[in-house]
């Protein structure tokens, strides 16, 4: 059979479709829809009930600006976000650098170990934490039994409560990306520092610590935006006596209910976040360099 029938039996597959699959809009274009359907469209309908308010467009935005109690919840959520960002870089920082050190089936394990918390669903592991710091907890029993506190220690329904639960949810955030950081200097730059002459504590003060401090950085930022939009650890661990912008929005929507204000909330929450992650895009791209 020569060519010119072989291409006549051939079904010829429609111009526009090969065009589309050749550039992949093809592809792209399903999943877009549902992107725009299920994400974008409800930031539009939250701007849309934020500044269609009855009292008039900006009405919800100066009610926030002008009531002191949203103002408190605002900045108490920045302060335990920054308390709990402090301590993943602390912990995450001793961790990455701990993991660096090992090698072959220890360093497997020691990652096994910490990517584990993912499996296990958040709740649960909130809820877990009640059983190590209640005042019948783990905790509260060895120090009792050990004689360093004469009655239990209150871990938990205060702001110290959700910084432990927030910090162990949020550690492995921080310690993977500065792992891979770490793993990625060139080992020969510090051999030759030490040839050199320079000490331990001279080489990790002056060429292997500024060297992950991009990817330090690009790691707090992250572990604070994602404080900044928790809800289920503050309210067990909280127990409802430390107010986060979560916790009010939940009380704004099921419970008054507020929703211009809540949308209000929202959107000032999402220029933040969208602040910040530009922050933490730039601060990546140092790291990867």
């Amino acid at each position: 059979m020569n060519s010119t029938a072989t291409a006549f039996i051939r079904p010829r597959r429609p111009a526009r479709l090969g065009r589309l699959g050749a550039t992949g809009l093809g592809f792209a274009l399903p999943v877009s829809l549902f992107l725009l359907v299920a994400f974008d469209v409800p930031v539009l309908m939250m701007f849309g009930w934020a500044l269609t308010s009855a009292k008039g467009m900006f009405a919800p935005f100066v009610e926030f600006f002008t009531r002191p109690a949203y103002i408190k919840v605002i900045l108490n959520t920045l302060r335990i976000a920054a308390i709990a960002t402090v301590s993943c870089a602390v912990l995450g920082y001793v961790l990455a650098y701990w993991l660096r050190s090992l090698s072959g089936t220890a360093r497997l394990v020691a990652l096994t170990l910490v990517v584990l918390p993912f499996w296990v669903s958040i709740l649960v592991r909130s809820y877990a934490w009640i059983v190590v710091l209640g005042n019948n907890g783990v905790v509260n029993r060895a120090l009792l039994d050990l004689g360093l506190a004469s009655e239990p220690v209150a871990f938990l329904y205060n702001d110290l409560g959700v910084v432990i639960g927030t910090t162990n949810l949020l550690l492995p955030f921080l310690v993977l990306p500065l792992y891979a950081a770490m793993i990625r200097i060139d080992g020969r730059i510090l051999q030759a520092a030490e040839t050199l002459g320079a000490s331990r504590w001279t080489i990790f003060r002056r060429i292997f610590f500024p060297l992950t401090v991009p990817a330090l950085a690009a790691g707090m930022v992250l572990v604070f935006i994602l404080t900044l939009g928790f809800y289920v650890t503050p309210a067990i661990l909280g127990g409802g006596r430390v107010p986060m912008v979560a916790n009010m929005l939940d009380m704004l929507i099921n419970r008054l209910p507020r929703w211009e204000l809540a949308s209000a909330i929202s959107i000032l929450l999402l220029i933040l976040t969208l602040l910040l992650h530009l922050l933490y895009v730039r601060l990546s791209r140092q790291a990867g360099n």
